[in-house]
Formats: structure tokens, C-alpha cells, sequence
């Protein structure tokens, strides 16, 4: 037996490897079991080229087998096995890896390619073993060597007897501790959820051992328990299979397997791209709103793979934010992963599969809006309010992309429209798109401010969600139309001669509504006669770009010290008897006046659903009225 020490370098490289380079310990049955399939694929490279040997692949497997009685852990590979001078470089030298060392001198072939690029996987089994154990023979050779180790103070090699080609590695797992339970890595549970977890995908079988129960033989209730060798992984991943091979049963059968939401999806998206960066992809939009979408705890993201081992559980940067909805998995092997493949390096080609994966979503989403409206109000109904987002987040850098998606409830077809049908049927003399902002579409209906609008026959787009103006005001325009508020000021849609009789009206009532707005003592910047009201006496208009709904949403921000108020209007309508009563009240009774003002005021502040400084004097002002 030889007695061999790590390089002074490869010592602080493993106690590195065991105290900081992997974030889950669990990681550690993915590196070798990455390592079993590299050492398989190697013997299919040499098949290639070597006629002398035949590749079956029912031959070659992986097996796991735990002894929770010795407290040990194995993982056999039946693949190409080390000879003693590989076992000291590849094992005696961290970070010599040598499947990269493979790579160089053989050309990959038929999709295969090897896992290992870095050679550290195999030390991350110091996280929970106290020793490992590899015992290899290699192919072509008549000794298997024995390879051994406690951690940083070395390693020991020594020749021993094994009957076949291929690589037993034994862990002995180390003893539980306060913050850690190391018995999770001999329970057949556990262990069969990391392998599916993180190695499904690996293309020879994983076999284990499993617990099974049957009814004892003539016995009705009681059962014995036996085990039987199963294969754990699926071996072949959906995504790599044709896409006439695949029916819509089997992408919602993934879907499920892999937990990505507890509804069916609403559409499956099956990317395969062969170019500058090879990738596979299947995503899922789902039918239904995540319970926590919209809270603190969502995590958006896809998992990513490389060459079918999981990588990440949820990437964030392949998809945009306003996509963060979207499910599914990326997989690729022209990804450069960091030293535990756990964490992605962000280069080129990831910055390249996520604007694809963005511009396919895109896509997708429009062809459903086109053609299937139904399913694509249902998405729209969970999801849309996220489009919102995505037009009013980051200044605006995606509006462009987003606002063919949008939709609002119309008016006139009493359902959800798009901008580009909105547009579509605006007459010729319209010079705005018009919107109405409010709790609910019943709420905006009985807006006084609809009604001008309305009879013009122009349709209005409500908005009934607090990001919808804030997104609007982002976009500013579509196909070069401004959007305008019913509330506004200014509609574009006044007479001339209304607009001269109305000019003429605000100079011979100037003083009466000064006298109104000295009364309001600066709660609105004006009291001028309306433009648009017709049956209602009074209203509230707006200048600037904050609107009293806007107003009402940044009230409600637990974090809105400035209190940012709308430049209120008070409107009224001219042709109302209250008109009159207020002309005669500004002759005879200033009093009066100013009791009329504080209720018109009011009672416009609750039609705009906006909240009463004083209730209580409100309606003792009704009192007065009355009395």
C-alpha cells in the first residue's frame, strides 16, 4: 500500500470544496453519478474506433446501494474504469479532470458528449463522508486498484482483486450533527428524490434497491416487506424526443412529474435550436395564478440543465420579468458553468437563449391572441396585469414588445379589446384614444365624465387595475394616437361654438367661481363651467400627468410621505338647475354659497370614490340644506 499526500495547493483546494464551493451537500450524488456516466460514455467513444469492442447499451447502468446499518453509501458504474496512473492524477490532483483531458483528444459524436469539464465533482463527496473508498479497474486491464481517503492529510493506493471493468466508490457518511442530518443520505427516500431531482436525465439506468410490501402468503391483512431493483431515471428527456413523436397528454404528464404549478397548462412551448448556441427547451404557460405570484416569496425562473443534469432548480435570468409567469426547463451544452456547476457564469450564451426564449414566448402569446381569443382572455384574465407591469417597468425598455398584448375592457363591445382593434375603429375626426379609470367597469360606467364622451360615439377603454394608467402613461401613444383621460381638461372633442358659449359663460361667472374656489381654500386649482357634463351637476377634471386615480393609488403607498395630489378641477354644468342656484346664492346669500360649494365639492369627491376630509360635517351640511 502506498502512502501518497495532496500538493500543498490541492489540500486547500479540497477544504475549499468541502466548506464553501457547493451550497447543498446533496449536490454531491450528482457529481458522481456525472462521473459514473462520463466513465460509460468513454467506453462508447472507444467502441467508435475500436473494432475489437462492441457497445451494448443494456450493459452499462449505475447502481446505488445504502447500507444504513455500516452507514454507507455506494455508487457502482460498469464504465472505462482507471488504471493506478489515472486514479493519481485524476484523484491525486485536484481539479485535474479527467474527462476534460477525454474531450481534447476524441471527437464527439451522435449527441454524446461528457459531463466533467473541471475534475472538483468527485471531492464534493468529502461534504458527507468521513472516507471514500474508489476501487477501478480499468478496461484492457488484469489488476483493479484500490483508492482510499480520509480528506486533506492524503491518500493511500494499493492493488486489489475485482472481477469487472468499471469504478465502486464507497462513502462511509458521517455521523449527524446539531445542524446537520448526514442520515438523509442513507434513507432510500431521500436518495431517490435527489437522483430524480438532479440526474433523471443521465442516459444510462441508475439502478437502486427499493423497499417494496406484498400480503403475506395466505395472509388477507398482513404484509411483508421485500426489496426489488428498479431504475430510478427516465433516461431520455422529453424535450430531446420529435415533436410529431410527443401529444399534448404527454406534455401535461411532464408538467405534473415535474411539480410546475397543480392546474394543466394553458399552452406548452417545445423549442429546439441547433446554431450559434445549441439548446432544448419546453415551456409552460400556466392556466392558473400562482397562490404566491404576486408576493415576496415567488421565484421566477426555468431549470436549467446541462446535458440533461440539473443545474439550477430556477434560472432567473433566462426569462424577463414581465414573462416570470412562464414554467418549464432549458437545456444546453454550451453553457460555461463555474467550478460547481450550481452557478451559471453570465456570458454570451445565456444572454443569447433567454432573448430567444423571450422573443418565442412573445410569439407564442400572439398566435394565441390571434387564434384562439378564448384561451388567450383566460391567460390574460391570470397574467395580464404582469404585461402591465412589464410596459411601466424599467422606463419603459419594453413597451414596444408588450402593448400588441395588452387588452382593456371597451365601452362598446362590453369585453376585453386590443389597442391595435381599438385603434382600427376610431373614426377619422378622432383625435384621441380614450380611456376611464376606476374601481370596476360598473363604477366608470356612471362616471359623469362618460357620458359626453359617449355620446359622441367614441369608445372608451376602462381601466380597472391600479397599473393600468401608470402603464399607459409609459406607452404615451399607439400607432401615434395619445391616449387621453375623460377627466382631462381638455378632450379635443368640444364644439367651437359650445366652446365660445362657454368661454363667454366663464367671464360673466369669473367672480362666482373665484368666490367658489376661495371657499375650497386650495383643494382644487380651479372651478371653471363644464364642457362635457350633461345630466349631471357636477364633476372633477384634472391637469397634468396625475390623475385623481393615480392619486388614489399613491395614497394607498404605505411609503408615499410627499402625498402627491392630482390638480383637481371642480366642473360645473351649466345647463343644471343647481347652476342657477348658485348664481342666485352668490347675489343674495354668501353663506349659502359657500354651504353649496363644500357640498358640491363633496359629493364630486364621491363619485370619484375619493375619501371625505370631514364626514361629519358633510352631512350635517345636508342637514342645513334640508332644513
Amino acid at each position: 500500500m502506498e502512502k501518497m499526500e495532496f500538493k500543498a495547493e490541492s489540500k486547500r483546494l479540497l477544504e475549499m470544496m468541502i466548506n464553501s464551493i457547493y451550497t447543498h451537500k446533496e449536490v454531491f450524488l450528482r457529481e458522481l453519478i456525472s462521473n459514473a456516466s462520463d466513465a460509460i460514455d468513454k467506453i462508447y467513444y472507444k467502441a467508435l474506433t475500436d473494432e475489437s469492442l462492441s457497445f451494448d447499451k443494456d450493459n452499462y447502468f449505475i447502481k446505488i446501494v445504502h447500507d444504513k446499518e455500516n452507514r454507507t453509501l455506494k455508487i457502482t458504474d460498469t464504465g472505462i474504469g482507471m488504471t493506478k496512473e489515472e486514479l493519481e492524477t485524476n484523484l491525486g490532483t485536484i481539479a485535474k479532470s479527467g474527462s476534460l483531458a477525454f474531450k481534447k483528444e476524441t471527437e464527439l459524436k451522435d449527441g454524446f458528449d461528457i459531463i466533467g469539464q473541471f475534475g472538483v465533482g468527485f471531492y464534493a463527496a468529502f461534504m458527507v463522508a468521513d472516507t471514500v473508498t474508489v476501487v477501478s479497474k480499468s478496461l484492457g486491464s488484469d489488476i483493479a486498484y484500490k483508492w482510499e481517503s480520509t480528506g486533506a492529510d492524503g491518500y493511500t493506493i494499493e492493488a486489489v482483486d475485482k472481477a469487472e471493468v468499471g469504478t465502486e466508490i464507497t462513502l462511509k457518511i458521517k455521523e449527524n450533527t446539531e445542524d446537520e442530518n448526514y442520515d438523509d443520505y442513507l434513507d432510500e427516500y431521500r436518495l431517490k428524490t435527489i437522483i430524480k431531482k438532479y440526474s433523471d436525465f443521465i442516459r444510462y439506468p441508475i439502478k437502486m434497491d427499493v423497499t417494496k410490501s406484498k400480503l403475506k402468503e395466505g395472509s388477507e391483512s398482513e404484509y411483508e416487506q421485500y426489496t426489488e431493483e428498479e431504475i430510478i431515471n427516465s433516461m431520455v428527456p422529453i424535450w430531446r424526443k420529435n415533436k410529431n413523436e410527443l401529444t399534448d397528454a404527454d406534455y401535461e404528464n411532464f408538467y405534473a412529474e415535474k411539480r410546475y404549478g397543480f392546474d394543466k397548462p394553458l399552452k406548452s412551448i417545445h423549442i429546439t435550436v441547433d446554431g450559434t448556441v445549441r439548446y432544448n427547451s419546453i415551456l409552460y404557460i400556466p392556466e392558473n395564478i400562482p397562490f404566491d405570484y404576486y408576493s415576496r416569496e415567488f421565484e421566477k425562473g426555468l431549470e436549467l440543465y446541462s446535458n440533461g443534469v440539473l443545474i439550477m432548480d430556477k434560472c432567473a435570468d433566462l426569462l424577463p420579468d414581465h414573462f416570470s409567469f412562464v414554467k418549464g426547463m432549458v437545456d444546453s451544452e454550451d453553457l460555461s458553468l463555474n467550478i460547481s456547476r450550481e452557478m451559471l457564469q453570465h456570458d454570451r450564451q445565456l444572454k443569447l437563449i433567454a432573448k430567444n426564449i423571450g422573443k418565442k414566448i412573445k410569439s407564442e402569446l400572439q398566435s394565441l391572441l390571434k387564434n384562439d381569443r378564448e384561451k388567450y382572455e383566460k391567460f390574460y384574465n391570470s397574467f395580464g396585469r404582469q404585461l402591465k407591469y412589464g410596459v411601466y417597468a424599467d422606463f419603459g425598455a419594453n413597451k414596444d414588445a408588450l402593448q400588441d398584448l395588452l387588452m382593456f375592457y371597451s365601452s362598446k363591445e362590453k369585453k376585453l379589446v386590443t389597442l391595435e382593434e381599438y385603434v382600427s375603429r376610431m373614426p377619422e375626426d378622432q383625435k384621441y384614444i380614450y380611456y376611464a379609470a376606476g374601481e370596476s367597469v360598473e363604477r366608470i360606467e356612471k362616471l359623469p365624465q362618460t357620458e359626453f364622451v359617449s355620446e359622441k360615439g367614441f369608445e372608451i377603454l376602462f381601466f380597472t387595475e391600479d397599473i393600468d394608467e401608470f402603464a399607459i402613461k409609459m406607452l404615451m401613444n399607439y400607432k401615434e394616437k395619445e391616449f387621453k383621460s375623460i377627466s382631462s381638461d381638455d378632450l379635443g372633442i368640444e364644439g367651437e361654438d359650445n366652446k365660445s358659449d362657454s368661454e363667454s359663460e366663464d367671464q360673466e361667472s369669473k367672480e362666482l367661481f373665484d368666490y367658489m374656489k376661495s371657499a375650497l381654500a386650495g383643494k382644487v386649482k380651479d372651478v371653471r363651467i363644464s364642457k362635457r357634463l350633461k345630466s349631471h351637476p357636477v364633476c372633477l377634471a384634472t391637469e397634468g400627468d396625475i390623475s385623481i386615480e393615480m392619486e388614489k393609488i399613491l395614497a394607498a403607498m404605505p411609503d408615499n410621505t410627499q402625498q402627491v395630489k392630482a390638480d383637481k378641477i371642480l366642473e360645473i354644468n351649466k345647463n343644471h338647475e343647481v347652476y342657477q342656484s348658485l348664481k342666485a346664492a352668490f347675489e343674495s346669500d354668501k353663506q349659502k354659497l359657500e354651504l353649496y360649494t363644500k357640498l358640491l365639492y363633496n359629493q364630486a369627491l364621491l363619485i370619484e370614490g375619493l375619501p371625505i376630509a370631514d364626514p361629519v360635517e358633510f352631512t350635517n351640511d345636508i342637514c342645513k340644506v334640508m332644513v
